[in-house]
């Protein structure tokens, strides 16, 4: 029993180091990713290629102070950033990068991240009503709303993948993309997986419970130091973990095709896998300008959650009639393309109304001038 515990506790202090070592690499990615994105050089002083930049960050922020409102609930205040962290270190524990790299598989691994991952929310919460300004509160829920909303489009689109293989375990649901991965049997449940975890971790376009460029900071008006630092790596530990999951459940994890597994080499495979796709994440928040409020809802609620549904529905009449696995790619492919076309059409109308005007304009002044030449 004794034994458990110190080898169960080894391996938490070496996951906890792991992700703050994954974090601190995801500083600097994501400074030289934007900074090319916008032709600069990104962090270039503190080490070679500005490589000790994040550790430099990191000692700033422990040891700035660290203030606390006069009229704040203390308890909350405090707990505010365990509750947000915890989840986001706790859903580790089932997560695999090889068949048998994991402090504990689970059976039931998927519902157990799924359940844990919305506990953030209270954390939110607790940070903007403990903090006892307006502003605050106002973030704290304006998050708690956009959470719970694009929640259910995650959780729709994870029901989905269980569905194939009809099981809960990681390991299980990356064994059966051996041959074909489910991002090409399910492209529009990739497409709604990753823009609505996006979501969920709170990054630009999404990030507007935040908006760090204005006036208000969001729940975290208020934090400063290492309360605020402890925000901060849970974003960042959130955004490793959706692209982790986006590498286990579309992307095959460790798997290669016709070959068997190795570990270490699967290991290296789904950091591969997760690292491209955090540099999409990157490339989103480098391209992409804040939603509105109101767009961010209506996309959520019109966009995302019908076709969460719309996905899944798709998945139960293939399984139910015992289809060939292209018809769900074509099903699943020809609703992606046509909601990208209807959103392509719906953002770019106004400029096609005000080219199709200054045409219009220029048309009637051509004849004018010809009527006068007459």
């Amino acid at each position: 029993m004794t034994r458990n515990i110190i080898i169960l506790t080894i391996q938490l202090a070496a996951l906890v180091t792991s992700l703050t070592i994954v974090t601190l690499s995801l500083t600097w990615l994501e400074r030289k990713a934007l900074a090319r994105l916008q032709q600069r050089m990104g962090p270039m002083v503190v080490g070679p290629h500005g490589i000790l930049q994040p550790v430099a960050d990191a000692v700033k922020l422990l040891v700035k102070e660290d203030v606390i409102p006069a009229q704040a609930d203390k308890l909350l205040f405090w707990l505010a950033p365990l509750v947000v962290f915890v989840p986001s270190v706790v859903v580790w524990v089932t997560i695999p990068f090889a068949r048998d790299t994991a402090v504990r598989n689970m059976d039931m691994g998927l519902f157990f991240i799924t359940a844990f991952s919305v506990l953030a929310i209270v954390g939110l919460v607790m940070a903007g009503w403990g903090s006892a300004n307006k502003y605050a509160i106002l973030g704290g829920l304006r998050s708690a709303a956009q959470l719970i909303s694009y929640e259910i489009p995650v959780i729709m689109v994870v029901i989905g993948v269980v569905m194939l293989p009809q099981s809960m375990n990681l390991v299980d649901i990356v064994q059966d993309q051996r041959v074909i991965p489910y991002a090409v049997l399910q492209p529009l449940g990739l497409m709604i997986f990753l823009i609505a975890g996006v979501a969920e971790v709170g990054r630009t376009p999404f990030d507007i419970y935040v908006a760090e460029s204005e006036v208000m900071g969001g729940p975290f008006i208020e934090y400063s130091g290492a309360h605020w630092a402890v925000f901060f790596l849970a974003e960042y530990i959130n955004t490793f973990t959706l692209a982790v999951l986006v590498a286990l459940l579309f992307l095959g994890g460790w798997t290669f095709p016709f070959m068997p597994d190795v570990t270490w080499l699967g290991f290296l495979w789904v950091l591969v896998k997760a690292y491209l796709v955090v540099l999409v994440i990157f490339w989103f928040r480098g391209t992409f300008p804040r939603l509105r409020i109101d767009q961010l809802m209506s996309f959520a609620w019109k966009v995302l959650i019908p076709l969460s549904f719309a996905n899944l529905v798709m998945i139960g009449v293939y399984l139910f009639y015992g289809w060939p696995k292209w018809t769900l790619t074509l099903m699943s492919l020809a609703a992606t393309v046509g909601v990208a076309y209807v959103i392509y059409r719906r953002m770019t109308w106004p400029a096609r109304a005000t080219i199709s005007q200054r045409l219009a304009r220029a048309r009637a002044y051509r004849r004018v001038e010809a009527t006068d030449v007459r």
